[in-house]
């Protein structure tokens, strides 16, 4: 038996933004493994303790740098799951918000990497804010019309 999957037109850029923020992640990667490196931080310590910040101005740069990166994989989960149910109904739409979020988070990074945490919210940082509310609004709105039309 030959069971055919229809894919929507426009699923090619939901898998290229999906793919945009693995970049993302080994950048940020690779950038705490720098961090950590310079810092003298060893493993498995996840961050620097606040007598090894006062003892070296490396720890807080590998803090902020291990911080972006937490960050951004505790909103993945949400922001995957937001993106593809989105993309049921929108896919280009939902793509082109998941793959703006990527940048804006390189944005964060790049600010949070000066170790001043202020710094995360620059210019092209402040879109990964409203893009998480757009996609909850355009998820929940595309889950009422599936539900709607019997699907």
């Amino acid at each position: 038996m030959s069971t055919t999957l229809v894919v929507p037109a426009g699923t090619s850029y939901v898998a290229g933004a999906i793919l945009s923020t693995v970049f993302l992640l080994l950048g940020q990667t690779f950038a705490v493994m720098k961090q950590r490196g310079l810092s003298g931080i060893k493993y498995p310590q996840l961050y620097a303790d606040k007598a090894q910040m006062d003892a070296n101005p490396k720890a807080i740069v590998f803090n902020c740098v291990q911080r972006a990166h937490q960050n951004t994989l505790e909103n993945l989960p949400m922001l995957y799951s937001m993106t593809l149910i989105t993309s049921l109904k929108y896919p280009i739409f939902a793509a082109s918000l998941l793959g703006t979020w990527s940048l804006a988070r390189v944005g964060y990074t790049v600010g949070y990497s000066t170790g001043d945490p202020m710094k995360r919210g620059n210019a092209l940082s402040v879109l990964h804010y409203p893009i998480i509310f757009i996609l909850l609004g355009s998820s929940t709105y595309t889950v009422v019309q599936l539900i709607l039309a019997g699907i």
